[in-house]
């Protein structure tokens, strides 16, 4: 995994499947992997906020594609979705039916999977964040889900430069 000056100095086609684990937004790729060459982490996080920002609605559809469910028990154990949803590895059977009734309606609400960034929530508080987010009109929502997109896409970022370190 490279540092940032190890990412900036990568071809075009190892970046974008470095780029690729982090979010799966074709969008997102090209524009990060044309922001090069960045001067440090925060330029690389700031040019990934800018470029979640830029996403129309297919573009985030396609974000999604590269996320399982919250709390869906197939997730590969060691991959990133599975370390960020450690906190709902714990639930008991009637929190994860929950989350899998939630996550249902959610999909029937907005037509796409829940998305949170899980990374340091519970499996109680991303339930609650949910439900919460079930009453939001369908534009805010895409708003919504733009930011936790943005917050994963950060994290995923921080770990893809520390595994350099």
């Amino acid at each position: 995994m490279p540092t940032v000056d190890e990412l900036n100095g990568l071809t075009a086609d190892a970046v974008r499947r470095e780029l690729n684990g982090c979010c799966s937004s074709a969008r997102w790729i090209e524009a990060m992997a044309g922001a090069r060459p960045y001067a440090d982490a925060a330029a690389l996080f700031e040019a990934s906020d800018d470029a979640v920002a830029a996403m129309n609605d297919a573009d985030l559809r396609q974000a999604l594609h590269g996320h399982p469910r919250i709390g869906d028990r197939r997730v590969e154990a060691g991959s990133l979705s599975s370390e960020e949803q450690a906190g709902v590895r714990g639930a008991d059977d009637s929190l994860r039916q929950a989350l899998d009734t939630g996550n249902a309606e959610y999909e029937r609400r907005f037509g796409h999977i829940y998305l949170a960034c899980a990374t340091g929530r519970s499996a109680s508080e991303l339930l609650a964040f949910l439900r919460e987010r079930l009453g939001n009109d369908p534009g805010t929502e895409w708003s919504v889900v733009a930011s936790e997109l943005a917050k994963i896409n950060r994290i995923r970022l921080r770990k893809l430069l520390e595994a350099a370190a």
